[in-house]
């Protein structure tokens, strides 16, 4: 029987190993009805691991299970599919949505679950013949859209939708399932905009105040901070603090995450590129990228500079280097080097020795199938002919394996990518090692010049320290000209020489990344005319 007195939710003494790695030790927490925990840990702490045995995930059953036991309202459960977790009132946020494009809001809410109603040929044939009763479909959507506290319009499609919306209309689809206890939200903040993160907090806290609890994992410590009632931090697998939150501090927290006192934002050593000559002219660039809005973006980058491009969500940084890189239709003119580069044509950009590290890892970063080896070394192979070996005059190529398996070493010891060795599947590393084998993969193509969008969203503390030192370092003695689009703009100012800021599709104004904050914050709410 359920015990009154327990907690919703206790897990105790969990344990689980993926292909011979010890992920998870001895895991212990309990959560109370309507408590708020934040968990921290830098990437492939065993964090998403952790909430995938709790929400019963196949991978989990498929790699063996786990040990140890999983207690609601004190007594035992085994849940051996997410259906098994949702009927026990535990619902799920991911990191990558899992929404149906061509739907709107509400279809997406009730997804399978959608309230039917009888007609004449229904009675007849049977209720597979039932129609849709749209009424209480929007009903029912709205008052999940009301519970969350934030407003979406419930009739737009998910394709058209800006992305922090899609966020949103995850969480309701959550929220409209009336056994709702516990919700688990996986970096929900990392897409969205500031005013939108603002809003989900406010969301996290109404909800706590309906009873229902919440897990929330983020990087973004202050947000911790603000919205949980006490916070969790998993290092190498292992629970190293578990404290209420108004007792400890972001400095704290980031000590126990990597285990280390980490100096955040630290000054570059900022350099003057002005008598550089310019490497890349961009003039009245256009990019039709959905959420994104290019209109006339004109830009000079100096050669040997680590230039940022930052702004608010939606106003153009993104879509500046999807444009030029041909992953999205574009206008304007951009020359590399004195030499004109076609736009709309992603080889030609290759060809041209740039390279591009994208903000969608999992989309158009990786191939999740393959090995360490085959995704680092693809691309320089394909574009460039590098680990080829030839036979026969050249009649004849075949990959050299040898070549390939020493890049890739040398780039999970440069970059401290956490795996169990060059032949493991991209899919088994955790999302901040990921983006380091995307890293990997561009510096392999040894470019002159490299577009880096996003490239620390939704990576721990530890590990941003990491892929910024190896993005300066590979500026630094390799002489590659950097453009890092970032929504995190004191990691701009940590980095780079000088900062543009992009708003409303437009240059509103570059500065020196020394220039205080204020000055930057002012360009970013500037409408350009």
């Amino acid at each position: 029987m359920a015990n009154a007195n327990a907690p919703l939710l206790e897990m105790r003494n969990i344990k689980k190993d993926f292909f011979g790695n010890q992920v998870l030790s001895d895991i212990n927490l309990t959560l109370a009805e309507g408590e708020v925990l934040g968990l921290c840990g830098e990437n492939g702490a065993g964090k998403s691991t952790l909430m995938k045995i709790l929400f019963g995930m196949d991978v989990i059953r498929e790699t063996g299970g786990y040990e140890g036991d999983i207690l609601i309202n004190g007594e035992k459960v085994t849940f051996n599919t997410p259906f098994d977790a949702l009927a026990a009132g535990i619902g799920m946020v991911h990191q990558e949505f899992s929404l149906i494009p061509g739907f709107t809001a509400t279809e997406n809410i009730l997804l399978n679950r959608e309230p039917k109603k009888k007609n004449i040929v229904s009675e007849i044939f049977g209720d597979r013949l039932d129609t849709l009763n749209y009424n209480e479909m929007t009903g029912r959507a709205e008052a999940a859209i009301d519970k969350m506290g934030f407003h979406i319009d419930k009739d737009m499609v998910i394709s058209d939708m800006p992305v922090g919306h899609k966020q949103f209309t995850e969480i309701a689809r959550e929220l409209s399932k009336d056994q709702l206890k516990l919700l688990i939200l996986d970096e929900p903040t990392a897409v969205l905009t500031e005013k939108e993160a603002e809003a989900l907090l406010a969301s996290i806290r109404s909800m706590s105040e309906k009873g229902i609890a919440v897990i929330f994992i983020t990087h973004r410590l202050h947000e911790i901070l603000s919205v949980c009632d006490k916070v969790v931090v998993m290092r190498d697998g292992l629970v190293v603090a578990d404290v209420p939150a108004a007792s400890t501090s972001v400095s704290e927290i980031s000590k126990w995450m990597v285990g280390r006192s980490v100096a955040t934002a630290a000054k570059a050593d900022i350099r003057d590129h002005s008598d550089a000559k310019t490497v890349m002219s961009i003039k009245r660039l256009w990019v039709d990228m959905p959420g994104e809005t290019v209109r006339d973006v004109s830009l000079d980058v100096k050669e040997g500079e680590i230039l940022g491009i930052g702004g608010l969500a939606g106003q153009g940084k993104l879509g500046i280097p999807n444009g030029i890189m041909g992953l999205y239709e574009a206008g304007g003119s951009v020359e590399f080097d004195g030499k004109p580069i076609p736009l709309n044509s992603p080889r030609k950009c290759l060809d041209s020795s740039l390279a591009f590290v994208s903000e969608d890892r999992r989309g158009v970063g990786l191939l999740l199938d393959e090995s360490l080896e085959w995704n680092v070394a693809f691309p320089a192979m394909q574009v460039q002919n590098k680990f080829l070996k030839n036979y026969l005059g050249g009649l004849v190529k075949w990959r050299d394996e040898k070549g390939i398996r020493e890049v890739t070493e040398r780039y999970i010891d440069e970059l401290q990518i956490r795996c169990t060795g060059s032949k493991q599947k991209a899919r088994e590393l955790s999302g901040g090692n990921q983006q380091k084998v995307c890293l990997a993969k561009a510096f392999a193509l040894e470019p002159k010049f490299l577009f880096v969008s996003e490239p620390t969203r939704g990576i721990d503390i530890g590990a941003k320290a990491l892929v910024l030192e190896a993005l300066r370092q590979f500026n630094r003695e390799s002489g590659v000209t950097v453009v890092m689009i970032s929504s995190e703009l004191e990691e701009l100012r940590s980095i780079c020489d000088r900062i543009a800021i992009v708003s409303g599709g437009k240059i509103a104004g570059i500065l020196p990344a020394s220039d205080p904050s204020e000055d930057f914050g002012m360009l970013m709410v500037s409408m350009v005319k």
